[in-house]
């Protein structure tokens, strides 16, 4: 068994769009290593919640951006996801959007001073 935790609430809302733009990276991937993924690329400063990741896949998987397969290693059947036909342009949409928010985050947060 494994734990991975969201620490930061302003995280929650970006799932989707972390989810979409890893697999588009990455490929397929099972949930275990995309939690392991992300935990890495983010220098374990953001750290999924099994209660949040499965939930966002199975949304993301009914919405049918995602394809799942199941496959059988040692005993255990694993689950990878990878984007579907229709997730790969909402991946670089997701992407897009969220990247136009930090700049105007940085437009509110760090204000260029007039010059006189």
């Amino acid at each position: 068994m494994y734990y991975c935790i969201m620490k930061n609430e302003l995280l929650k809302g970006t799932l989707k769009t972390i989810l979409l733009n890893l697999l588009e990276k990455e490929g397929e991937m099972y949930g275990y290593e995309i939690c392991q993924k992300v935990k890495d690329l983010s220098e374990e400063k953001l750290l999924i919640t099994e209660g949040a990741l499965y939930p966002t896949l199975h949304k993301l998987e009914a919405e049918g951006w995602l394809n799942v397969k199941k496959k059988k290693v040692g005993k255990r059947t694993r689950k990878y996801y990878s984007l579907s036909r229709k997730g790969k342009p909402i991946a670089v949409q997701k992407l897009r959007e969220f990247q136009e928010y930090i700049e105007t985050m940085n437009l509110i947060l760090q204000p260029k001073t007039a010059k006189s």
